[in-house]
Protein backbone atom coordinates (compact mmCIF):
# COMPACT_ATOMS: atom_id res chain seq x y z
CA UNK A 1 0.00 0.00 0.00
CA UNK A 2 1.63 2.90 -1.01
CA UNK A 3 1.50 6.34 1.58
CA UNK A 4 -0.25 8.06 -1.28
CA UNK A 5 -3.70 5.79 -1.08
CA UNK A 6 -3.46 5.96 2.43
CA UNK A 7 -6.39 8.19 4.27
CA UNK A 8 -5.01 8.49 8.20
CA UNK A 9 -8.63 10.08 9.04
CA UNK A 10 -11.73 8.07 8.89
CA UNK A 11 -14.86 9.57 9.85
CA UNK A 12 -18.10 7.51 10.02
CA UNK A 13 -21.79 7.96 11.40
CA UNK A 14 -22.66 6.24 14.19
CA UNK A 15 -26.28 4.87 15.14
CA UNK A 16 -27.68 8.20 16.77
CA UNK A 17 -26.61 10.37 13.49
CA UNK A 18 -22.71 11.38 15.21
CA UNK A 19 -20.00 11.74 13.17
CA UNK A 20 -16.92 10.46 14.81
CA UNK A 21 -13.50 10.58 14.03
CA UNK A 22 -10.77 8.02 13.86
CA UNK A 23 -7.09 8.36 14.12
CA UNK A 24 -5.42 5.73 11.47
CA UNK A 25 -1.63 5.31 12.18
CA UNK A 26 0.27 2.62 9.83
CA UNK A 27 3.50 1.35 10.37
CA UNK A 28 5.92 -1.21 8.65
CA UNK A 29 7.21 -4.70 10.35
CA UNK A 30 10.07 -5.94 8.81
CA UNK A 31 8.94 -8.15 6.41
CA UNK A 32 7.10 -4.85 4.98
CA UNK A 33 3.49 -5.88 6.73
CA UNK A 34 1.62 -3.27 7.33
CA UNK A 35 0.34 -2.70 11.06
CA UNK A 36 -2.66 -0.49 11.71
CA UNK A 37 -3.59 1.31 14.73
CA UNK A 38 -7.00 2.57 14.98
CA UNK A 39 -7.97 5.42 17.28
CA UNK A 40 -11.18 6.87 17.47
CA UNK A 41 -11.88 9.59 19.44
CA UNK A 42 -14.24 10.68 21.97
CA UNK A 43 -15.91 13.95 20.74
CA UNK A 44 -18.96 14.03 18.60
CA UNK A 45 -19.97 16.02 15.76
CA UNK A 46 -23.11 16.88 14.35
CA UNK A 47 -21.68 17.27 10.57
CA UNK A 48 -18.99 15.44 8.89
CA UNK A 49 -17.41 19.07 8.17
CA UNK A 50 -17.33 19.54 12.12
CA UNK A 51 -15.13 16.23 12.04
CA UNK A 52 -12.83 17.50 9.44
CA UNK A 53 -12.71 21.45 10.70
CA UNK A 54 -11.59 19.28 14.55
CA UNK A 55 -8.96 17.00 12.51
CA UNK A 56 -7.36 20.05 10.89
CA UNK A 57 -6.51 22.36 14.02
CA UNK A 58 -6.12 19.28 16.36
CA UNK A 59 -3.60 16.58 14.00
CA UNK A 60 -2.76 19.11 11.24
CA UNK A 61 -5.18 17.08 8.62
CA UNK A 62 -4.94 18.06 4.67
CA UNK A 63 -7.34 17.85 2.36
CA UNK A 64 -7.49 14.33 0.76
CA UNK A 65 -6.68 12.50 4.05
CA UNK A 66 -10.56 11.60 5.13
CA UNK A 67 -11.60 8.31 4.19
CA UNK A 68 -16.07 7.86 4.98
CA UNK A 69 -17.54 4.75 6.06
Amino acid sequence: MSSDAFRPFLINKDGEGNFRLTVRDVRYNSQGYPLVTNVMQAQLFKTAAEAKTWARVNFQAKAGQYASK
